[in-house]
């Protein structure tokens, strides 16, 4: 999904800013969706280059011209676009209009129209269940639980369709008040629910303090933000207590962001690498975080992305215990570009590496210490072993 226009250049002390990488419709289907974005390209100048090579220049070239044939014949740039990317077999890639890219926006700022759940596929090939309900949302008042399938959206099947298009299905026109199907499947049974979307505001952070000795961080994406509000709650922590940084389900978010997030728990360094244009790039942490306290995290099939690269970089430089199941596994990297008719397209151009340059796409992050049903009980455990904790 697209980020600004804004240059990236590593800084060997900083936190990269502006590099908005990794991108999440917040609250609506935290899924595969989380996507990596670089600075803008509109069909000039130089474009990314891939371990395929050439390839993905000539991709987003004919791209363009796809587009720009289709709108120059009175046609849609943005069918003509979401065919070439159907044909390319790139699974990250995506098509988005105006009003979509404008609406996802104002959701990295905390807000969103939906319906107050979250989902995700249970491989990155499967079916598509329901993972979070927000209380008190649309979804929630109806009755959806986590764990349900969802079949389809307003008629439309969700196997076969891309990540992004049942990420739009939901999303619909981003309007107050309109309504959505959702076919679900529970214990075999099979009913259609309408709901009616509202406008929601999201806290991706909750702190949490069951006793003196332990300080629970969850975050549930990377949004703007998030971040700074981990490394608030950890600078508040009391001296001693050990921090359990829960990122089950977290879809990802802005790398920036979780950056800054690492930065809670190292003292500067490399975060991540990736490659775009034959050169590696890195994003790092900034100097001064808590590199003594105790610290375990909690991760799941659930933990995409941005929260990937933020759980590789934790477990890479030694500073966390992690606990729980294999991570999804998206690392990869789309740059977006502008089509003629106004609607942004992206193409995967290259993918996220941990600091030991281990490859997160497709493949995750096994923990430390694999749990089940218990992992947050077996995690609290591990961390008062560690000096934190009751």
């Amino acid at each position: 999904m697209p980020a600004g226009p804004v240059p990236f250049c590593p800084r060997p002390r900083g936190v990269v800013r502006g590099a908005v990488l990794t991108l999440v419709f917040t609250g609506v289907l935290a899924t595969a969706a989380a996507t990596g974005a670089l600075p803008r390209e509109d069909g000039a100048g130089r474009e990314p280059r891939t371990d395929a090579g050439e390839r993905a220049v000539l991709d987003r070239a004919a791209l363009h011209r796809a587009a720009a044939e289709a709108v120059a014949d009175g046609k849609s740039g943005k069918q003509a676009a979401e065919e070439f990317v159907s044909r390319s077999g790139d699974r990250w890639g995506a098509v988005y209009d105006r009003r979509e890219y404008a609406e996802f926006e104002r959701s990295l700022d905390g807000a969103y129209t939906g319906v107050g759940l979250s989902a995700g596929r249970t491989s990155p090939e499967g079916r598509v269940e329901v993972t979070r309900v927000r209380a008190g949302g649309p979804a929630g008042k109806a009755g959806v639980r986590v764990g349900d399938r969802l079949l389809a959206v307003d008629g439309r099947a969700t196997d076969g369709l891309s990540v992004s298009e049942v990420v739009s299905l939901l999303r619909g026109d981003g309007v107050p008040g309109s309504t959505v199907a959702l076919r679900i499947r529970r214990s075999g049974m099979t009913w259609t629910q309408t709901l009616r979307r509202e406008r929601l505001a999201t806290d991706p952070v909750t702190v949490s303090r069951p006793d003196d000795r332990t300080v629970v961080i969850r975050v549930s994406a990377f949004s703007k933000g998030a971040g700074a509000r981990v490394r608030e709650a950890v600078r508040a922590a009391p001296a001693g207590a050990g921090v359990l940084l829960d990122l089950r389900g977290n879809s990802g978010g802005l790398v920036d962001e979780a950056a800054v997030a690492a930065s809670a728990f190292l003292d500067g360094g490399l975060v991540a690498t990736y490659d775009v244009e034959g050169e590696q790039r890195a994003v790092y942490a900034e100097r001064g975080g808590d590199t003594g306290r105790p610290l375990v995290a909690l991760i799941d099939g659930g933990t995409m992305s941005a929260a990937e690269l933020l759980t590789g970089a934790l477990q890479d430089r030694g500073r966390a215990v992690t606990v729980g199941s294999p991570t999804f596994g998206k690392g990869s990297v789309q740059m977006p570009s502008t089509l003629p008719d106004g609607s942004v397209a992206e193409l995967t151009v290259g993918h996220y590496r941990t600091p030991a340059g281990r490859e997160v796409d497709g493949r995750g992050l096994a923990p430390d210490l694999p749990a089940g049903e218990r992992a947050e009980e077996r995690a609290r455990t591990v961390l008062s072993g560690l000096g934190g904790g009751s």
